[in-house]
């Protein structure tokens, strides 16, 4: 008896915290957790990052690499779910950048990691080079990539014919290319939008399709249907950049972030 009634206790145990809820349990987990900053938490309501992360498929076991993370804002929910049993390789761009912002973004990020190295683990922090993109990088070692916001500025200064082949390069065959990115409005001209920071969807499935990716996913999850798209400032008028500062702020904060589209690919 003693022995049925243990077999039917782990039998509920595993129905009930299978495989399956403990991944959501990860999850829920690392963006929950207090070692997230109120600031960054405060922006999940736009970013919506579990659903985001659910929607590619990400596994606490997978070899993802996450292309500039700035500083930190997705790596502070990555880096912690992936710690045990994966891990986590990002491509920044390095403290000799010529553009000292973007230098000084990455040190502010270099030292988050070592800030937080016990909560974090080992991270591999690789360089971001023009015409050498992701070079540290073997062939067909990656299960997932993901970019959140960083096309629009490939197609404004270059390489993003070379920056997508590079995501092929890495990925292993069927690994998930994760893109989020803000959203032009159709039939609208990509060179054009890009310097207002968004990008047509069709524009960008069809270019990524190009490199040997198969689009197997669309989501809605950071839609925002208030976004008009012809702010002044393009999409840096809007939070949480607010390039006018104060002028309309009430207006823009009332739209919120931007419209984004969400995309899943696997690699061929």
């Amino acid at each position: 008896m003693k022995l049925t009634k243990l077999f039917l206790i782990s039998l509920l145990f595993i129905v009930n915290i299978g495989p399956a809820n403990a991944e959501k349990t990860f999850m829920e987990k690392a963006v929950a957790s207090e070692h997230r900053s109120a600031k960054n938490k405060a922006r999940d309501g736009y970013r919506h990052p579990k659903e985001t992360l659910d929607f590619f498929g990400i596994h606490s076991s997978m070899q993802v690499l996450e292309i500039l993370p700035g500083r930190g804002w997705y790596t502070e929910i990555l880096a912690p779910y992936l710690a045990r049993e994966g891990s986590l390789t990002v491509a920044s761009f390095g403290e000799n950048h010529p553009m000292k912002y973007l230098a000084n973004v990455h040190k502010d990020y270099v030292k988050m990691l070592a800030d937080k190295s016990d909560i974090y683990g080992k991270i591999d922090v690789v360089l971001f080079k023009e015409n050498s993109y992701l070079e540290a990088i073997p062939d067909a070692s990656m299960d997932m990539v993901v970019t959140f916001r960083n096309t629009h500025n490939w197609i404004r200064r270059g390489g993003i014919e070379e920056i997508y082949t590079a995501f092929n390069r890495v990925l292993k065959p069927g690994g998930i290319l994760g893109v989020v990115q803000h959203r032009a409005n159709k039939g609208s001209d990509a060179k054009e939008t890009a310097e207002k920071g968004y990008v047509p969807e069709s524009y960008l499935i069809r270019l990524i399709e190009n490199k040997g990716f198969e689009l197997v996913g669309s989501s809605e999850i950071n839609a925002n249907p208030k976004d008009t798209k012809n702010h002044p400032e393009g999409v840096w008028t809007l939070p949480p950049s607010y390039r006018l500062k104060d002028v309309d702020k009430e207006k823009y904060t009332s739209i919120g972030e931007s419209d984004r589209m969400t995309l899943r690919f696997v690699k061929l």
